[in-house]
């Protein structure tokens, strides 16, 4: 750490303008839903992917490399030359939610996101980090990565690069069918709901594109990206007329 933030000016420049350049991405989780978007559109950047996921490849294109497993297991882990991006999206909802949410993401980052060449990380959060709603362990795994995120920004700051959690509220993928398919469901969310919509998967990679790649200065921050469906509240007053 000491001898980059020494470095002259000039290198850290270099690391500016990587953006410009095909980086190696690292995504978790890209067998379906937000991770298996992002991989697509970061290739599509022109960018090498790597991606993790308990599941088979549904992706088959150039530049990406597809490593079948869990990322509880350390020793599965296999190796790769420096990633210059980290993306942590894998997670569940099936009662391993803090081995896999949390820890999962902890061995990881500290695997493979934690060294002198990192450019950025990306947490994917939950708005129910933030609001505590949805199952008990899904919320505490999910506030928990939202506070890693703070520790890992710290942590590689020296290094030029930035880590933030992107805490995404609805998305239309195939873990919210349940809801997605069930009218009454889907309009008890809408109600709740500002924007009366949740947000695509394409959507969702240009959020992470946007902040993993193009962003250079917003470090240890916790965004909350959900149509402002936690911030739905009614004012009460009496009416005055």
């Amino acid at each position: 750490m000491k001898e980059y933030r020494n470095a002259p000016l000039s290198i850290k420049v270099q690391k500016y303008e990587r953006e410009f350049y095909p980086m190696k991405i690292l995504i978790t989780g890209t067998s379906s839903g937000i991770g298996k978007g992002c991989a697509e559109f970061f290739l599509k950047k022109g960018h090498e992917v790597y991606g993790f996921d308990k599941n088979a490849a549904t992706i088959v294109q150039p530049g990406y490399t597809h490593f079948c497993l869990d990322i509880r297991n350390k020793d599965s882990y296999p190796e790769l030359p420096p990633v210059d991006i980290l993306i942590n999206n894998a997670g569940t909802q099936d009662g391993n939610d803090i081995d896999v949410n949390l820890k999962g993401t902890i061995s990881i980052t500290e695997h493979y996101g934690i060294h002198p060449d990192i450019y950025s990380i990306v947490m994917i959060g939950s708005a129910s980090g933030h609001t505590g709603s949805e199952f008990p362990e899904y919320a505490a795994s999910k506030g928990g990565v939202l506070a890693y995120a703070k520790n890992v920004a710290m942590r590689v700051a020296p290094y030029q690069a930035t880590c933030n959690s992107l805490d995404f509220g609805g998305v239309m993928t195939e873990l919210n069918r349940p809801v997605m398919e069930d009218k009454k469901l889907w309009e008890q969310i809408m109600d709740l709901t500002p924007l009366k919509r949740w947000m695509t998967v394409e959507e969702a990679a240009e959020w992470i594109y946007f902040i993993s790649v193009k962003n250079r200065f917003c470090t240890g921050q916790n965004i909350l990206i959900d149509g402002l469906e936690a911030g739905n509240c009614n004012f009460i007053w009496p009416d005055e007329t």
